[in-house]
């Protein structure tokens, strides 16, 4: 189509010229009257002379500038056509390497996290991976795969890019984001945090959650993150806040301050006050302090770290167990109340110096660990204490700033009731005619929710599980009645001897004054007479 726009005349040549072509041409016979000036016919014959003698001319125009023209000229004019008649690209393209200097770029794994969950049906090929302890497939995109993400209305791309060497190992890894030009600012400022933002969420979800212990061997598989001497399990727990057999509101109040704490980091900062939380649960045994600290930890995905201050050496050991837990976890110490250090601070000062000297941990040491300096060490920690006699820990342990949050484990009620039949008997059980009577039998009762789970689980019958509830709470009514008659007997029978004790001590006082008085008056007589 080119040859058929431009006019022959401009490629006749000279006959020295149209010799060397045919020479260059294996020969071929030119005359001039191939090329005339006029009345030119477009013939197919006549458009292939055409086009060989331009071809020819070209090729030979090629090896005069390969033979006369600099390689850097040539490329500098190269560069120079290729900048004036090319067009310029809309997009910019960034690069996010695996490292970033010698330490890992955290965008990067920020990147891989977030976009697994970006995969559409049009991604061709996966990586696949599974460790041991891992409950869930790893999926990735392969190299050279794209995916598509939208965000604030306006369309990115990513792309993964693997570089191997000749023997196929991994040499770099990276990222290419490409976007419009004109997204930059957006794609700088709001949107990378946003991928780290997703990410850190998607770790949370998937995070699973580790129960650490001092009384655990630490091996070689576990990949826990903790310090010193603790060793850890992950915990199976499945209590969540609603399968807890815990008052509706209680439960709702435990989680809005839950989530107040998580997002109060810069409020923490702001007013001067390490970010930590500290709980005590306390209630008679059975009604699910344990179940709770799961239920918490499941929901917050923390760490659990079971602390015995029995196996405590002294404050320093103290010290150094809280420098050895991790950030984002819930520090447990059950059964406080059975620790004699945090009975009474009022100990006179020579068994204080004594318990030092000895390596034993003081009220003193428990304090400064939990709400001193050494507990700004780290940050979104909760501290939990367990307890079956608040009356008996030491008023300085539960002020606000070391026991923050006081939280009644009492008997269960109707509608914690309520939440173990439909953990238990479903939805047969909840609309079963005798749980409302339980219920009401319940609420006039003490009875535990551990008791009740057990009875739960007698059967696999709705109707004969409900009947044993029945009569268990009722027996137990009975009980607790008679336990209260039998109570108030004997506060009745030591407010009496109380009282004919103090009647007695009244009288023999005044036996002895009077004996002191005839006794004073004997020695008078005497010094008198003497």
């Amino acid at each position: 189509a080119s040859i058929k726009s431009i006019s022959l005349s401009h490629f006749s040549l000279s006959l020295f010229h149209r010799r060397k072509l045919y020479k260059f041409l294996g020969h071929r016979k030119i005359s001039p009257e191939m090329y005339p000036s006029s009345d030119f016919s477009f013939s197919p014959s006549s458009l292939f002379s055409a086009y060989a003698s331009l071809t020819g001319f070209l090729m030979l125009f090629r090896s005069m500038l390969h033979d006369f023209v600099p390689e850097k000229l040539r490329s500098y004019f190269s560069h120079l056509f290729e900048r004036f008649f090319t067009p310029r690209s809309k997009t910019i393209t960034v690069v996010i390497d695996e490292n970033f200097g010698l330490n890992r770029n955290q965008v990067f794994d920020a990147a891989e996290m977030y976009l697994r969950n970006r995969i559409g049906p049009d991604t061709e090929r996966l990586r696949v991976g599974k460790i041991p302890k891992q409950k869930h497939f790893t999926i990735s995109i392969e190299k050279g795969e794209e995916i598509s993400d939208t965000f604030e209305g306006s369309e990115v791309k990513w792309s993964y890019v693997q570089s191997e060497n000749e023997k196929g190992d991994k040499v770099k890894r990276y990222y290419e984001l490409t976007f419009e030009k004109k997204l930059r600012d957006k794609v700088m400022d709001s949107y990378l945090s946003h991928v780290v933002a997703e990410s850190e969420e998607i770790k949370r979800n998937l995070r699973v959650v580790k129960l650490y212990s001092r009384d655990v061997y630490a091996s070689d598989d576990d990949d826990g993150m903790a310090g010193g001497n603790w060793g850890c399990i992950n915990l199976e727990h499945p209590s969540t806040f609603d399968t807890l057999a815990m008052d509706p509101n209680a439960k709702k109040k435990i989680v809005d301050d839950l989530e107040r704490f998580l997002k109060r980091r810069d409020f923490y900062k702001r007013v001067g006050k390490a970010w930590k939380r500290g709980y005590l649960l306390y209630g008679p045994p059975g009604t699910g302090k344990s179940s709770l600290i799961a239920a918490m930890a499941n929901y917050l995905k923390f760490d659990v770290f079971d602390l015995e201050l029995s196996s405590i050496y002294d404050n320093g050991e103290l010290k150094r167990v809280l420098l050895s837990t991790t950030n984002r976890s819930i520090l447990v110490i059950e059964d406080i109340d059975c620790n004699a250090e945090v009975r009474d601070r009022e100990a006179d000062d020579a068994n204080q110096e004594d318990e030092r000297r000895s390596g034993k941990v003081t009220l003193s040491g428990i304090l400064n660990f939990i709400d001193g300096l050494w507990s700004s060490f780290g940050d979104e920690r909760i501290i939990v204490f367990t307890t079956n006699h608040k009356d008996r820990l030491d008023p300085a342990l539960l002020r606000p700033g070391r026991m923050d949050v006081h939280i009644n484990m009492s008997y269960c009620t109707g509608l914690g009731f309520r939440t173990l039949v439909s953990n238990y008997l479903g939805l047969d059980g909840l609309n079963h005619p005798l749980c409302e009577e339980i219920e009401a039998l319940i609420d006039s009762t003490e009875v535990t929710p551990a008791e009740l789970a057990e009875e739960l689980m007698q059967d696999d019958d709705t109707d004969v599980v409900l009947r044993g509830v029945v009569s268990f709470v009722e027996k137990r009514k009975v009980e607790r009645s008679k336990t209260s008659k039998e109570v108030s007997n004997c506060k009745a029978t030591d407010d009496d001897e109380k009282q004919n004790g103090s009647l007695d001590c009244v009288k023999k006082k005044k036996k002895k004054k009077s004996g002191k008085q005839k006794g004073k008056g004997k020695g008078k007589a005497k010094a008198y007479l003497y």
